[in-house]
């Protein structure tokens, strides 16, 4: 894969972009799992995939083909998504977490009709549901590159901000910090970074990309930092091993990424369990 790379450009699509949410996912998804929030990658997903669902129903019946972009169409239901989740928070003080799973069932009730007034899947569709190396194009990944820079610049600059109100929200209100805009733009890195990722591990798979690195990482880290360090770490061995296992072995990307994700987890854990019974 090395040496083709070098004379496909699908390929080096694939391998760049999935290098880069291989950073950005594990990334975001730190502070997504400290913030006791990974179900929203879910909700976002599901979000994401009735808009791609709603772009391939317009380019079908509407426009002529290939004429709109579906990953545009997604990552504005996916923000959308987000936006609605952050209102329902605070409608739902007491209740904050019932927001997600409202927002869930309405991207799943969207995607259900969308694909049903589009007479069913279809191959785009299943490339966005389950990634597809082939499928990445050029402008995706110079779209990716455009949201990772932006996501990496926001955590380097309010670092402090988003460590404060992801392990203590009320003390980061009583210190003056705006949580609320904090939240709404945290939440929206989120929408993107998911939007983002579907072409390489697809939809459905996304959120296991945010939180299984992490996972690994929470049970060896000894620190919030560490954590990032391995999450990355963790998250690139996942998805470059994908990549390269799928593309010879005839896989889909996104089950293969996954799945690598799952044994370094269980990996983990069993370092783990050894390190605690041999200090013992």
């Amino acid at each position: 894969m090395i040496a083709e790379m070098f004379q496909y450009e699908f390929l080096q699509n694939a391998f760049l972009t999935g290098a880069i949410i291989g950073i950005i996912a594990p990334l975001i998804g730190v502070f997504v799992v400290v913030r006791r929030l990974s179900l929203i990658a879910d909700a976002l997903s599901h979000v994401t995939l009735a808009g791609i669902a709603a772009s391939l129903l317009i380019e079908k019946k509407f426009l002529v083909a290939g004429s709109l972009s579906p990953i545009y169409m997604g990552m504005l239901f996916s923000v959308a998504g987000s936006l609605f989740i952050e209102k329902l928070r605070n409608v739902y003080k007491h209740y904050q977490e019932l927001a997600i799973p409202i927002i869930l069932s309405g991207g799943i009730g969207l995607s259900v009709i969308f694909i049903s007034l589009a007479d069913g899947f279809n191959t785009d569709l299943f490339s966005y549901l389950f990634g597809s190396v082939s499928a990445v194009s050029r402008a995706d990944l110079w779209l990716i590159v455009i949201i990772s820079i932006f996501v990496i610049a926001i955590i380097f600059l309010l670092y402090k901000e988003l460590f404060l109100i992801s392990f203590d929200e009320e003390h980061a209100k009583a210190s003056g910090l705006p949580t609320k805009g904090l939240h709404l733009l945290f939440i929206v890195m989120v929408a993107l970074v998911i939007a983002a990722s579907m072409r390489v591990v697809g939809i459905l798979l996304v959120s296991a990309l945010m939180t299984l690195p992490v996972a690994a990482a929470i049970r060896l880290a000894k620190g919030f930092k560490q954590t990032i360090v391995y999450s990355i770490l963790f998250g690139e061995t996942s998805v470059l091993g994908g990549l390269f296992i799928s593309y010879y072995l005839d896989l889909a990307p996104g089950g293969t990424i996954v799945m690598i994700s799952i044994l370094i987890l269980v990996f983990s854990i069993l370092v783990k369990r050894w390190i605690v019974q041999s200090t013992v």
